[in-house]
């Protein structure tokens, strides 16, 4: 395959990997059935909107509630307000929001349906500090652990024990209603209570835990917000007696989907697991190592081969660059594959937004380096700086979708072409 048929190739198992979660298709068959009493929809996440969206083409009843996605996610719904709010650092606008969400499933009783659309995204964006923290010591909490490089399950603990709602508050809340949550997965092994950090789930970690990962991180945290830690009453639920949870979608099964593609396009797709976590960089350049073993194994005629994988990579930031963890994970992995012909990639976050940047990621082509210097643009300086953001867009090669309205996390793929019979010994 040439430069551009690689390319189209990488972008089309992308493509095949996000349908695969959308809400759209993916919501209907695990709607609960009607109760006798109210149902009210809530729920947060970049998908949220969406998920209302399929919930009302698809509810055969009356429906009131409100869920909360991040800015431009929204979704044109008629009977569930959509209010947009910040992301990944938590706003005003979600503040009021989870406030509102609270009123709305109080006073319900046992003949009454809370309906939780939960995604990727939805722990900043449902927040309501704890009893006697306000906004600004969650936001500054949150900033911390991003800049940290903490995994979502510490950074999840964290905002767990800080919060009114998350690790199964908001379930006991809504008491004695019957609560079923439909869920798209973004996390590494699907736990539930990871998930926009499990409002109607029990929590199995502890506000023991939550200290813990602070001191690993080293960051420091406002006085009132080590208080409340150490009180017993910023313990989570272990138990939320009659709640449900429904996975409605998977990264497993958006790199099936991916796969697929690719073996319709006569590649042969090797899918290396869907919850790789650890250090973007470290991970780039380990996949460009196993991409250089099995270029070597490859002969004249063979398919292409393509890696694939998912999960969620982390970035510890230390330089002042744009970032992005999929475009430092690119960055990387050509720095270790130094413009070896034949191996294309692409690097995306499958919700289309590369942690707080405008585009889903980035593709990388064997000439991606040698173009960058003739531009002045030196890849391993940029990397240093985490600034891997500047150098694909320099190249051109940002992969810019505008947000997808799903989310089931980082989506990679690495495409190794056979070698041609006049460069082969």
């Amino acid at each position: 395959m040439d430069d551009q048929e690689s390319r189209r190739a990488l972008k089309a198992m992308f493509e095949a990997a996000v349908a695969a979660a959308s809400p759209a298709s993916c919501v209907a068959p695990h709607l609960p059935e009607r109760p006798r009493g109210r149902t009210v929809v809530i729920g947060a996440g970049k998908a949220a909107a969406a998920m209302a969206l399929a919930v009302e083409a698809h509810w055969d009843g009356p429906l009131e509630g409100m869920v909360i996605t991040r800015y431009g996610h929204g979704a044109p719904c008629r009977r569930i307000r959509i209010v947009e709010a910040g992301h990944p650092v938590s706003d005003a606008a979600g503040l009021e929001a989870a406030a509102d969400i609270v009123r709305m499933v109080g006073g319900l009783s046992p003949d009454d349906l809370v309906l939780c659309l939960l995604s990727g995204g939805g722990s900043a964006l449902l927040s309501l500090p704890a009893p006697g923290l306000s906004l600004a010591d969650k936001q500054a909490v949150g900033r911390a652990l991003l800049r940290s490089g903490a995994p979502i399950g510490e950074m999840n603990c964290v905002r767990k024990h800080l919060s009114a709602v998350k690790g199964g508050r908001l379930a006991l809340l809504a008491a004695p209603a019957r609560v079923v949550t439909l869920a798209i997965s973004d996390v590494p092994g699907d736990d539930p209570s990871v998930i926009a950090s499990g409002p109607t789930v029990a929590d199995p970690t502890t506000r023991h835990d939550a200290l813990a990962i602070l001191k690993k991180r080293a960051i420091g945290v406002p006085p009132r917000v080590r208080l409340w830690l150490e009180d017993p009453r910023s313990e989570t639920p272990k138990a939320v007696p009659g709640a449900e949870l429904r996975l409605v979608a998977r990264p497993r099964e958006a790199l099936e989907a991916a796969a697929k593609a690719a073996s319709g396009l006569g590649l042969r797709p090797v899918v290396l697991g869907d919850g790789l976590e650890g250090e973007a960089r470290l991970l780039g350049a380990a996949h460009a190592r196993l991409a250089l073993e099995t270029a070597e194994d490859l002969r004249p005629g063979q398919a292409p081969v393509v890696l694939i994988s998912g999960g969620e990579t982390t970035v510890t930031v230390q330089g002042r660059g744009r970032g992005g963890r999929n475009a430092e994970y690119l960055l990387a992995h050509a720095l270790e594959l130094a413009g070896r012909t034949g191996i294309h990639a692409l690097a995306a976050d499958t919700d289309g937004i590369d942690g707080s940047q405008d585009n889903a990621g980035a593709i990388l082509s064997p000439d991606s380096l040698s173009r960058a210097l003739a531009l002045g643009v030196r890849p391993a300086e940029r990397l240093a700086d985490n600034d891997a953001y500047s150098v694909f867009a320099a190249l051109g090669d940002l992969l810019v979708t505008g947000p997808t309205r799903t989310n089931v996390n980082d989506f990679r793929a690495t495409l190794i072409n056979a070698p041609s019979a006049e460069n082969h010994p």
